[in-house]
């Protein structure tokens, strides 16, 4: 029933469904009348195949059953053999054949043997069926094998094309290839000078196409691929020339996605274009045997049941798993390499939880790769499981806006070590578990602002729900409220030696504390040039500011009440960005209670710091306030920790030197006790009477008297009674001005002066001791 030769009768007979069962014996043909023409030329046969209006060598084959075995196992013919509307009792042979094309057009085959095939054109299979019959033949390498005739090496699947070379493309448009107990496609080694077409194919049973090499694309867009106990494909090594398109099929009427049930397996794959997965639906049973024995493994960091492995992946375009992607099962490229941008926008992964360590559920396994352009995950969904990117290394940036990650109590993002060249961008998302972004460096800024982060992972030591230690962010690192929406860390945000070339900001931020460690902020070491401190409520726990520093530092009053203290010894910053003014002593009281309530116990350092950001802005006076203040609590501090006696001391010592020269930052005070201490030294004894001129004048003793005072030695005749010079004698200790020994003096005389010189002696050493800018306390 080939072309030009059917008679009257058969024309009669209409086309043939191919898919409706075994036909009517008059569309029989068998297989050895088809080609014994093409073999034995001298039948003359050969011209009835090339009846065609362009006299083109193709051996056109319409509305036939082939029955029998068509076999072309090594045949060499400048032929381009057409099927259409063709059903076969046996699968066609062409292996080590040489053809000028192979097209099966609406056609229903049991199978396709075309290992080492040659084709000079296209092999197409366009809307047909390939469903492999049970039991097979005794050849070797039927479609389906019983387990006891299995020989080892021989491939077993309903399409073989293993190590052919096509120097057309391979088209697969439509077809259906059900292959239940074998393999669907063996293609190993295929190569292919243009593409590999499969729109919309369908195949139940593993797609195997390791070290395929194509020219072109590969195109499965639209197809359906189902193996729910291994790999649904298999392309390890594969080279493309052009892109890898699994993309959602949009021609006629129904959209048709990307579907896969089983594991996509494309470790090593070469592709000089893109990859692209928009909106397709990828599943891996996650419970159950693990798919591949090579896959079983006691390796922490395997991922036993993912949709799709990509390890040591090239790729010179972009990698799209976005707009709709759906995988049930980890998307896996460990060490990949992406000359452009990977996006996951509009994505969806979920996993599993895993009930023991190690727990085996990353969503996301991207562990050692390169991305050159940008990550960019808008809108991703993770219901369960956890995005791993250690040592990730991206060219561009990492942009996740409106991400929800859910894996609570367990790392949902760990990216240590990763290496950012522009922004990193989590704003306003929804996180469940501990967002892990240590050591992270990044060019750019680091934005979270308007992100929330709950139910964080909870250990022994530290539970923080963000975890930004050793973090560098080239620009800002921004964990602040985005419009009506706050950024939110329920267990708190551990910053511990994480720098900023610009500013760290915190205004609006919301923190917490786990139970337990109870810490809000950990910023111990940071370094920034601007510190925004400005939370919208108080933080739920301790601030750590340990060795901080800052050339400028901004703060509000939230940040002052949080409720467990500020730790803020060492914390250094240079200015305030609102900075004090020298006539504001209201802010400097503020500032001082504040310091005082925050800090439990006392804490000398983050006095001297306030004081010397204050000197340092000209602003002295306010400087010596806030040293004269830490004396004060000094003080009280020691009298705390002794017993009743020794602290009555202490505090009577405190209040000598606050009231008389201020802790010698008032020196003015010491001047004025000096000088009501002259004047009162001097009316004393001006106005006083010294008794001992009556006991001279009745010869009781031998002391001379001149003027109002009688001297000691006689020989001190020729000095003069001056009661200021005497008082000032008194009161200044070491030097003697030539007055306080020469004088008599005598009962409540001889006390009033030595009480002078001990109130003199009292200044000096409270000078001595208290002494602010001119002589510095130590201790």
């Amino acid at each position: 029933m080939a072309n030009g030769q059917a008679g009257p009768a058969e024309r009669e007979l209409g086309p043939l469904d191919p898919f409706a069962g075994i036909p009517d014996v008059r569309y029989h043909l068998p297989a050895a009348d088809l080609v014994r023409p093409l073999l034995e030329p001298g039948s003359g046969g050969l011209r009835r195949w090339r009846r065609q209006s362009t006299n083109a060598p193709i051996v056109p084959v319409e509305n036939a059953y082939i029955t029998g075995k068509l076999d072309l196992r090594g045949a060499d013919l400048d032929f381009l053999f057409r099927f259409e509307n063709c059903r076969f009792e046996f699968p066609p042979d062409v292996r080590e054949a040489k053809l000028l094309g192979l097209v099966f057009r609406r056609c229903w085959l049991p199978g396709l043997k075309a290992r080492n095939l040659r084709s000079r054109n296209d092999v197409r299979l366009i809307r047909s069926v390939v469903q492999p019959m049970p039991g097979g033949t005794d050849d070797g390498e039927t479609a389906v094998q019983r387990g006891d005739s299995r020989e080892r090496g021989v491939a077993d699947a309903a399409l073989n094309l293993t190590d052919a070379v096509i120097e057309g493309s391979v088209v697969l448009t439509r077809t259906v290839i059900a292959s239940v107990h074998g393999r669907a496609v063996q293609a190993d080694r295929l190569k292919i000078s243009g593409a590999f077409l499969a729109y919309r194919l369908r195949a139940d049973g593993e797609v195997r196409v390791p070290g395929m090499w194509t020219g072109g694309n590969v195109n499965l867009s639209g197809a359906v691929l189902r193996n729910p106990k291994g790999f649904a494909l298999d392309g390890n090594g594969l080279y493309v020339g052009g892109s890898l398109l699994c993309d959602v099929d949009n021609f006629g009427d129904k959209r048709q996605p990307f579907n896969a049930r089983g594991v996509l397996h494309l470790p090593s794959a070469r592709v000089n274009g893109d990859i692209v997965f928009r909106g397709a639906e990828l599943t891996s049973p996650q419970r159950g045997p693990i798919a591949v024995n090579a896959w079983d493994s006691s390796d922490p960091y395997v991922d036993p049941w993912p949709a799709l492995v990509a390890d040591r992946l090239r790729v010179d375009g972009n990698v799209e798993l976005s707009d709709g992607l759906a995988a049930v099962g980890t998307l896996r490229m460990l060490n990949a390499r992406i000359g452009g941008t990977l996006r996951l926008a509009r994505a969806r992964i979920t996993v599993p939880r895993g009930p023991i360590e190690p727990y085996y559920d990353r969503a996301l396994h991207l562990d050692g790769s390169e991305i050159s352009g940008d990550f960019e995950a808008t809108g991703l969904r993770v219901p369960s499981g956890q995005v791993r990117m250690a040592d990730v290394s991206i060219g561009g940036n990492l942009l996740a806006a409106r991400a929800h990650l859910q894996h609570a109590e367990r790392d949902v993002l760990s990216a240590r070590r990763m290496k950012v060249a522009g922004n990193l961008h989590l704003t306003n998302c929804s996180i469940e578990g501990t967002l892990r972004l240590q050591g992270t460096d990044v060019g750019g800024s680091v934005e979270l602002f308007g992100t929330e982060v709950v139910q964080p992972m909870k250990r022994p030591q530290t539970s923080f729900s963000v975890d930004l230690r050793t973090v560098k962010a080239g620009r800002n690192i921004s964990l602040t409220s985005s419009n009506d929406r706050n950024f939110r860390a329920e267990g708190g945000v551990n910053m511990d030696g994480a720098s900023a070339a610009r500013r760290i900001d915190l205004s609006g931020a919301v923190l917490g504390s786990g139970a337990g460690h109870d810490i809000a902020l950990n910023a111990s070491d940071l370094k920034a040039d601007e510190l925004v401190l400005n939370p919208s409520v108080p933080p739920q726990g301790r601030i750590l500011l340990r060795h901080a520093h800052c050339r400028s530092l901004e703060d509000n009053d939230a940040f002052w009440e949080t409720e467990r203290g500020i730790d803020l010894e060492g914390f250094r910053y240079d200015a305030l960005r609102h900075p004090i003014g020298m006539k504001n002593d209201r802010a400097v009281d503020k500032r001082i209670s504040q310091l005082r309530g925050a800090m439990p116990g006392y804490r000398p350092g983050p006095y001297d710091q306030l004081a010397a950001m204050l000197r340092t802005s000209g602003n002295e006076e306010h400087a010596d306030t806030v040293l004269f203040r830490k004396q004060q609590y000094r003080y009280e501090a020691l009298a705390a920790g002794y017993g009743l006696f020794r602290a009555m001391g202490i505090r009577v010592w405190s209040r000598l030197q606050r009231w008389m020269v201020g802790y010698g930052y008032r020196p003015v005070r010491a001047l004025g006790w000096l000088i009501g201490l002259l004047v009162t030294g001097s009316l004393y004894f001006w106005l006083g009477h010294d008794s001992c001129l009556e006991d001279t004048q009745a010869g009781a003793n031998a002391l001379l008297k001149i003027g109002a005072r009688c001297v000691v030695n006689s020989q001190d005749s020729g000095m003069e009674w001056n009661p200021i010079w005497y008082t000032a004698d008194l009161l200044v200790p070491i030097v003697d001005f030539g007055n306080k020994g020469r004088w008599y003096m005598h009962g409540w005389d001889k006390w009033v002066s030595d009480g002078f010189i001990a109130m003199g002696w009292i200044l000096a050493t409270t000078v001595a001791a208290g002494a602010g800018r001119m002589i510095r306390r130590d201790g």
